[in-house]
């Protein structure tokens, strides 16, 4: 068993070491690990429908898709993150009580009643601080989960903040859940340092000849690289979501109201429609048209509708207006 010390904070690179512990490796990982604030998506989930996207803009909130199931979850400084990565050709996947019970031994011995319940989460007082995910990779089984320690619950609770009504998808959706923080139930004030110490202490009570293991330059090279190609990467984070429809009306001051309609597919837009009450000197079709097989995404929209006046196809309604009626 490696325990690998790990100090980056940036959540691209974090998750970018998961695979390649996971994947580029034998040895048996467990690492301890924190992220600037960040929402992590699951692997199947449509991401724009899982963030309140204008929260995550104005907070410089990333968003980071990892290789695991389950649902939408948020990361900051004070939430610590744990990892297994063992090979085990008879492992069978969804074995989160094996992995989650050092966290619980922990806790009952700083006097906390914390328990598995549900499919994968750990409570106390039947609020959730912990979701537990897995994937097995040939032999191999990575499992990780979250531990809410001190985060910082406005954050939490506004960034995973979403109208539903939105977006109509096939994906996973995430369960919202009363949560806490570890800290509030500890009889003895400490920090989140401290709390990790106390994991990786027992850790290696359970693991005897586990040997301690600092990233050297070329694993960080490595996952650099893997960072540029995939995890701090649009295609990954947003246009692997599944394909889904997306709605909003909006009603302006000036233009009146405009539904919009979006049919994406691959993180595509492949349809668009507008509808509503509004005045036009030309023909919506035509930018409908011309957002055909362009990403969802804020920049290149508002690349594709750049050269159009846009107060000639909806009155009055400024390109800012517009762009942000399709998110």
């Amino acid at each position: 068993m490696f325990i690998v010390k790990r100090h980056h904070t940036n959540p691209y690179f974090n998750l970018a070491a998961e695979e390649y512990f996971l994947k580029e490796t034998e040895e048996d990982i467990f690492m301890l690990w924190r992220n600037e604030p960040a929402i992590i998506v699951g692997k199947h989930q449509n991401t724009l429908s899982e963030i309140n996207l204008d929260y995550v803009k104005e907070n410089n909130i990333r968003v980071v898709r990892r290789l695991t199931g389950g649902g939408a979850v948020f990361h900051d400084l004070g939430n610590l993150n744990f990892t297994f990565i063992q090979s085990n050709k008879d492992h069978t996947l969804n074995d989160f009580r094996k992995y989650t019970e050092p966290i619980l031994d922990v806790l009952k011995e700083l006097g906390i009643d914390a328990r598995f319940e549900g499919r994968n989460d750990l409570t106390i007082e039947g609020k959730k601080f912990s979701g537990n995910a897995e994937m097995v990779w040939k032999n191999r089984v990575l499992h990780h989960g979250t531990l809410l320690f001190s985060a910082t619950m406005t954050d939490l609770s506004q960034a995973l903040k979403v109208n539903e009504a939105k977006f109509q998808d096939k994906a996973v959706k995430s369960v919202r859940s009363r949560v806490t923080n570890i800290s509030e139930h500890l009889h003895q004030a400490m920090n989140v340092t401290r709390f990790s110490e106390l994991i990786e202490r027992h850790i290696v009570s359970m693991y005897p000849d586990a040997l301690f293991y600092e990233l050297t330059r070329q694993d960080e090279q490595i996952i650099e690289d893997m960072v540029l190609s995939k995890y701090g990467t649009w295609d990954w984070n947003f246009g692997n979501s599944p394909a889904y429809n997306f709605r909003k009306i909006v009603r302006t001051e000036n233009s009146g109201t405009i539904e919009f309609c979006l049919d994406v597919q691959n993180g595509l837009i492949m349809h668009t429609h507008f509808y509503g009450d509004y005045f036009s000197h030309a023909d919506p079709k035509e930018i409908e048209d011309v957002l055909a097989n362009i990403p969802h995404e804020e920049s290149a929209i508002r690349k594709a509708v750049s050269s159009f006046n846009i107060p000639d196809y909806f009155a009055k309604l400024t390109i800012d207006e517009l762009v942000k009626g399709l998110f």
